[in-house]
């Protein structure tokens, strides 16, 4: 039988990420999260962002977890998950008028993020918004020695991932067609970075 997750780090953090959706998602009614996790945001911010339609993925076998925070939450505004791996030749969504992650560009290898963003751009419909929250190195430096610290973890676990330079993100968004609307503080030394699709 499988065990509810829980990440304090989404106890942690949701608060804050929730008060620039608030802002960043005011116009938006349908929102696609790539790597839901253990689903605690895609139920916390569909309880607290009613207007939105939020559709949870992740790889395969993090859905039954999810499944487990919506059956308790049993929310109306939040769908079943589906399975998504951002290598996939085809995205099982076609389009949305925003995209959520939080914590995965880290995790990705450098060719997985590359990929994200290609995808992005195919399933973002124009003028789409698109929140990533998440740490970021600046001007090739970390931003802390906790991060610094974590970012020694990260390679422990996998020596693909890494926290990415915000200059590279950056720039594959604005390649995209993804303009910079801000890059919002946030606790912890991470970010979250919202754009909106230009072109196409």
């Amino acid at each position: 039988m499988t065990q509810k997750p829980f990440s304090q780090a989404c106890e942690n953090n949701k608060g804050p990420i929730l008060n620039v959706l608030k802002s960043a998602f005011a116009d938006i009614d349908q929102v696609l999260e790539i790597g839901t996790g253990t689903g605690q945001h895609a139920v916390f911010f569909a309880e607290h962002l009613t207007h939105l339609s939020w559709q949870p993925t992740d790889v395969a076998q993090h859905l039954s977890g999810i499944n487990l925070w919506l059956k308790d939450a049993q929310l109306s505004n939040i769908n079943s998950p589906i399975a998504l791996n951002v290598l996939d030749e085809i995205w099982p969504v076609t389009n949305t008028k925003a995209v959520f992650t939080a914590n995965t560009l880290h995790i990705m290898g450098k060719p997985e993020v590359v990929r994200f963003f290609e995808k992005l751009a195919k399933v973002l419909m124009p003028a789409g918004k698109f929140c990533c929250y998440g740490p970021f190195n600046y001007g090739g430096q970390f931003s802390s020695e906790s991060n610094a610290r974590f970012n020694d973890w990260l390679y422990q676990q996998s020596p693909k991932s890494a926290i990415r330079d915000f200059e590279w993100i950056e720039s594959l968004a604005h390649e995209v067609g993804l303009k910079l609307v801000e890059d919002h503080e946030m606790p912890a030394n991470n970010r979250l970075l919202e754009w909106q699709k230009t072109s196409g």
